[in-house]
This record gives structure tokens, C-alpha cells and sequence, in this order.
């Protein structure tokens, strides 16, 4: 039995639709950090995971994207 949801990759016309943002302010919120990344699944193909777009969806206005651990 799972008990949790597996994230979803979502491609950017489901991104589009959710958010209501334009594709190019969409791309200008991601350089400002403002906006979950993309992720690339393939060399001609890249998505959004669904959770990082819930997080954005419930607060968009103080939205940041976390530090990643690189050392």
C-alpha cells in the first residue's frame, strides 16, 4: 500500500494553465528566482514538478526558490 503520491512532471502548457502567468513572464520570474525551476527530463524536454508549483500556488507573491545543498 503507498501511502504517499508519487510528484508529477508537469510540461509548461499545464504549467501555463494552472498558474495564469504568460510563457514569458513565467521564464522571467524563474532568472529572478521567484518561480520553481525547470527539470530536464530529456535533451528536447523539460518540466515543472508538480509540488514545487503547488508551493508557488499557495503563496506567489513571497514565493522563493530554496537554496540548493552544493557546497
Amino acid at each position: 500500500m503507498q501511502t504517499e503520491t508519487p510528484d508529477r512532471i508537469l510540461r509548461i502548457k499545464t504549467v501555463l494553465e494552472r498558474t495564469g502567468l504568460s510563457r514569458s513572464t513565467m521564464y522571467r520570474k524563474m532568472q529572478a528566482g521567484t518561480f520553481p525551476p525547470n527539470v530536464q527530463i530529456s535533451t528536447r524536454c523539460a518540466g515543472w514538478r508538480e509540488s514545487a508549483i503547488a508551493d508557488w500556488l499557495r503563496n506567489p507573491m513571497f514565493y522563493e526558490v530554496p537554496p540548493q545543498d552544493g557546497g
